[in-house]
């Protein structure tokens, strides 16, 4: 069984078990989180795709990390001018497993 969850502007499609980084959330480590935005959930008897969600499925999945993804440069340049400027980023992730999957 499969489903495929709106999390942090994104949709993602996760089965049980599986181990996923997603946008940053504020749980802490250990703590048990449940995904009410469920578009689409998919087995071996066919697809149910909600309008914008499904009626009563749920997808509960366990926080194993909080954490920062690879740092990115960015350099701005603007010519003539002398102007520059550079800078960093590391995007805040949390990363979960997939405990269940309920319709």
């Amino acid at each position: 069984m499969y489903a495929v969850i709106l999390t942090g502007g994104k949709q993602l499609r996760v089965e049980e078990g599986n181990v996923v980084r997603v946008e940053k959330l504020t749980a802490e480590v250990g703590d048990t989180i449940t995904f009410d935005q469920v578009a689409a959930i998919g087995d071996e008897s066919g697809l149910a795709v909600g309008a914008p969600f499904v009626d009563g499925a749920t997808v509960t999945a366990k926080v194993l990390a909080n954490g920062k993804g690879k740092k990115i440069r960015v350099f701005t340049y603007k010519p003539k001018c002398g102007q520059k400027r550079a800078m960093g980023h590391r995007q805040p992730f949390t990363q979960i497993r997939i405990e269940s999957i309920s319709k």
